[in-house]
């Protein structure tokens, strides 16, 4: 790895070897060549005087790439499309002449990179399947472990630990569902030509519009897209980056949120990210288990979440049938937003299939809060007895109040129930309040909702798609 010049930390850090080869240069240049040799077969089939062998030629060389002399040649004409199809010629002397017959650049450019962004969209669905997975996996085995809820960060009504899952879960189906549906849409530009009209290949064609009408379904059954814009300028509409950019964003959304509930449960000591058996936490405090792969998370998040704003601008200036300033923007702008969602995804995989659960934690502070939470059935109980609520409420509150003092005050224990069961007007004893402080009187139905989503909902999906679920998160640094 070169030293001396920049790398983005996506390719060298984050982003998954898979999702670096959909953006590379053999990608991208290969594809080109893929749609050239398209091109000259549809063009071919409606009676072009293009040969077989011509074609033939085309397809022996569509992998094998002869950079240096395209990079030369760039240099000569300053522009990409036609270098590479010049570096195509040479290697394809008897297809020369019909190598991008009748088309513009953007033929190659926007059809190269709907055809990727596809692919790139099936993967990121196939890791967030991975990743739903994992936390169904979780939510099953925590969803009857009761633990404090909180609203505003302040406890709650008690949930369990694995219906907080499925909150997580919740999102990431919904990204998955806006994913699959994007990917399966997106359309080609097809052969559209200069300004959008068609021109050349209707010239082409001595003014034979069904067969400039036939091209574009060709090409779109060739790579397996459902069809090409039916209308568009040079370049199909730039919203189309945006759509797809948004829902890389969408994920973002929804990984930030998890990571920042795992960073603040790891700061409460109930629940671990993953934690390498050498890894180190601070380079000062060797004590310290900081949620760095969380952290990391949230951090990427928030780049996606602020690159959706770049294909936004860059649609909304485009001027009429085209102009050059999306070209620079989006070359950075889809590539990085592609892989930096992969790197969260990856992270998400590694996070969600190790997390550590410490139950003693979690009830301990589950009983810190409880006796504040059972006040409520203690006061219908002991109303039911016979007593005068206004009576009862005003102790409890009493009791309350000076419990909560000694637990802020003092750092002491929580000892309502103690103050309860002393006061004869409750009619509490041990066991009375031991019922009383049973969590699963108020978890409410949050174990019955968890197993029930993870049934009616996540299963059926991961049992759809049993074959998409093959990888595993990678953490390289």
């Amino acid at each position: 790895m070169p030293t001396d010049k920049y790398i983005s930390p996506l390719s060298q850090r984050y982003a998954s070897v898979q999702m670096q080869y959909l953006f590379s240069a053999d990608k991208k240049f290969s594809t080109w060549r893929r749609l050239w040799v398209a091109l000259a077969q549809i063009e071919k089939d409606l009676g072009l005087p293009i040969s077989e062998d011509q074609i033939a030629e085309m397809q022996e060389h569509v992998d094998t790439i002869n950079y240096d002399d395209a990079r030369e040649r760039e240099r000569e004409v300053r522009h990409d499309v036609m270098a590479h199809v010049y570096a195509y010629g040479l290697q394809c002397p008897s297809a020369k002449g019909i190598i991008h017959l009748g088309a513009t650049s953007c033929y190659v450019g926007d059809n190269a990179d709907m055809i990727i962004m596809k692919e790139a969209l099936v993967l990121i669905g196939d890791k967030l399947l991975c990743t739903i997975r994992n936390l169904s996996e979780f939510a099953e085995k925590y969803k009857d472990l009761a633990t404090l809820a909180y609203t505003h960060f302040q406890p709650a009504q008690p949930t369990t630990v694995g219906k907080r899952a499925t909150l997580w879960i919740r999102d990431l189906m919904d990204d998955f569902e806006d994913v699959e549906r994007t990917a399966g849409s997106l359309l080609l530009l097809g052969s559209k030509g200069t300004t959008g009209t068609q021109a050349s290949f209707l010239e082409l064609f001595d003014g034979d519009f069904d067969k400039v009408d036939a091209m574009d379904p060709a090409l779109a059954e060739k790579f397996g897209l459902p069809g090409c814009t039916p209308v568009s300028g040079q370049t199909y509409s730039r919203k189309a980056d945006y759509r797809v950019l948004s829902v890389l964003g969408q994920i973002a959304v929804s990984a930030s949120k998890f990571a920042g509930d795992i960073r603040l449960l790891q700061h409460m000591k109930e629940i671990e990210e993953p934690f390498g058996r050498k890894q180190i936490g601070s380079s000062a405090m060797a004590y310290k288990r900081n949620p760095m792969r969380s952290e990391r998370i949230a951090a990427l998040s928030r780049y996606v979440i602020c690159n959706t704003v770049n294909p936004a601008i860059t649609a909304a200036s485009q001027w009429l049938e085209r102009t050059l300033d999306d070209s620079a923007n989006r070359r950075l702008s889809i590539a990085e937003g592609f892989l930096a969602v992969d790197g969260i995804l990856e992270l998400m995989m590694n996070v969600t299939d190790g997390m550590v659960v410490y139950p003693k934690v979690v009830e301990a502070h589950l009983k810190q809060e409880l006796p504040f939470m059972a006040t409520e059935t203690i006061l219908m109980d002991a109303v039911k007895e016979g007593g005068d609520r206004q009576v009862l409420h005003e102790k409890i509150r009493q009791a309350s109040m000076e419990a909560g003092r000694r637990v802020k005050e003092e750092a002491a224990d929580n000892d309502l129930m103690d103050r309860l069961i002393a006061d004869e007007a409750f009619g509490l004893d041990e066991e009375k309040a031991a019922r009383a402080l049973s969590p699963e009187r108020y978890i409410g139905c949050a174990a019955h909702q968890t197993e029930g989503y993870l049934e009616r909902q996540v299963r059926p999906l991961l049992e759809q798609y049993k074959d998409r679920l093959k990888y595993s998160g990678k953490v390289d640094v």
